[in-house]
């Protein structure tokens, strides 16, 4: 009797309604797989805009992002973010804000996906950025934390070059460090974070070398700029130049560009 009733209730829905009801289930897949087409189509967008240099319409775009679940989307935002902060015709306030956005945004990224890279790369980025505006105990202070997240990066993605050059980077910073920051550093931790500008010049070349598989080894304005001033240190100045020359020499291509 229960068989029965159900036939003849499955009888009395009408054609119509069946027809209503699988074509939303239709339209509900169409919609599912078009979402994961638009992602896909705002990371070309957003990687267009930013190989042209196109900063402020690169944000615009992926600003109207900041609430996405995707991993790839939102630490694009945080790299947008802070390449607006690093405009000349950006304030020093908005400077400021921007970098504890960008921090948020990799934040995000991290927590949608602890394996994603780049994730972790631009989240110890903008963590060193937040440093400048929190003072010398502060940054010293996220130093190691900045390090981890560049080392995870280069585990998780062994060829990515900008990411040898970060490390380079945080080695050099503590090669320079002056005195009275060592005395800072001393204090907070009981191996305070130091390096050499030997460890520097060697994660310099690593980068160098990884660069040799990809279409420009050059690849980098302030890599040239760095290993320059570090066999400036190490009183090679014959190399010194060659790379302060390959760094004054390269396209200018970005406002970091610029500076170097």
């Amino acid at each position: 009797q229960v068989l029965r009733k159900s036939l003849q209730r499955g009888v009395a829905l009408s054609t119509g309604s069946f027809l209503v009801y699988e074509a939303q289930k239709l339209i509900s897949g169409f919609a599912e797989v078009h979402a994961s087409f638009k992602v896909e189509e705002v990371i070309e967008q957003a990687d267009y805009l930013y190989g042209s240099g196109e900063t402020e319409k690169l944000y615009r775009l992926l600003i109207q992002h900041k609430n996405s679940d995707d991993a790839e989307l939102l630490w694009r935002l945080a790299r947008a973010s802070r390449d607006l902060a690093q405009l000349s015709s950006t304030s020093a306030e908005e400077k400021r804000q921007l970098a504890y956005e960008a921090l948020e945004y990799a934040k995000k990224a991290l927590e949608k996906n602890e394996s994603n890279f780049a994730a972790h790369k631009w989240y110890g980025i903008c963590l060193s950025d937040v440093g400048d505006f929190e003072g010398i105990k502060t940054k010293i202070g996220n130093a190691f934390v900045i390090k981890e997240h560049f080392q995870r990066a280069i585990e998780l993605n062994p060829k990515d070059a900008t990411t040898i050059h970060l490390i380079g980077i945080w080695c050099y910073s503590f090669a320079e460090m002056p005195w009275y920051q060592r005395k800072i550093a001393a204090t907070l931790f009981a191996t305070p974070p130091t390096s050499t500008f030997q460890e520097y010049a060697a994660h310099s070349h690593l980068k160098l070398f990884s660069c040799l598989y990809t279409a420009d080894p050059n690849f980098y304005s302030k890599n040239m700029l760095f290993l320059g001033k570090t066999y400036l240190k190490l009183n090679n100045k014959k190399m010194a130049l060659l790379w302060l020359s390959k760094a004054k020499e390269y396209p200018a291509h970005t406002e970091e560009d610029k500076q170097v």
